[in-house]
């Protein structure tokens, strides 16, 4: 098994910067098989590596959360301008990132990874991984807006007509729809299209994984029966 050497292993596992980790090693904050880190050692991922007592994940295993975005929180890594990064919000010992974007005025499920291979499979079009909203407007959701949100809206300013989707109105003033497509602020577009004005989005669902359970800002690893049927789904595997 190749090694390398512990600040540049810590720093590929999405730790902290080699820096860092140097300065972690120094301050004894770091475990190697149950003893303590030195400066300049030799890791591999047959090793047991704590970090403050946490268990290091090697930087080769794939690991895929649910995050429940609030609203307020943009989809990027770099913006400066951005007040609250999603990559600064979920803290997590592998270094991961969004697979699909949810702007930021809207909330719900977003899926994190380290899986170049699912981010792409997730954010191609020509996948149609359903992706479930709850939606709420500012006035009444008649039969008429519903038939023709199912039917596909029309957008001239970028082209297109959408896809046909499903469409059902859950209360007096809000609807769900389930989609298969990537437009930029879809959702809003349509029902602007249709002379409506959204308050809210909440993402319920992708492909398979559900938000149910999780409190907006909390994550969850995504393990067994429910992370094999994503990748079955997307990848066909």
């Amino acid at each position: 098994m190749d090694k390398e050497r512990l600040n540049k292993y810590l720093a590929s596992c999405g730790i902290c910067s080699r820096r860092d980790a140097d300065r972690l090693i120094t301050q004894g904050r770091v475990l190697v098989n149950g003893r303590r880190a030195e400066t300049g050692m030799q890791v591999g991922e047959e090793d047991k590596i704590l970090v403050n007592g946490k268990p290091v994940h090697g930087k080769n295993e794939k690991v895929v959360l649910a995050y429940y975005k609030p609203t307020g929180v943009t989809c990027t890594e770099k913006d400066r301008f951005a007040d609250k990064k999603i990559t600064d919000m979920v803290k997590f010992p592998v270094r991961v990132t969004y697979a699909g974007r949810l702007d930021k005025d809207s909330e719900g499920l977003i899926l994190l990874t380290n899986d170049g291979e699912l981010i792409q499979a997730l954010m191609k079009g020509s996948g149609e991984h359903e992706k479930e909203y709850i939606v709420r407007v500012n006035r009444e959701v008649t039969e008429e807006f519903v038939k023709k949100m199912q039917a596909g809206v029309e957008l001239p300013e970028l082209g297109i007509t959408t896809k046909p989707c499903r469409v059902e109105k859950i209360g007096k003033i809000t609807f769900r729809i389930v989609l298969t497509q990537g437009v930029n602020r879809q959702i809003r577009r349509m029902a602007e299209a249709l002379g409506y004005r959204v308050y809210g989005i909440k993402r319920v669902r992708v492909a398979n994984i559900k938000l149910e359970g999780l409190k907006s800002g909390q994550f969850r690893k995504l393990t067994g029966d429910e992370l094999r049927a994503l990748y079955n789904l997307c990848l066909k595997k």
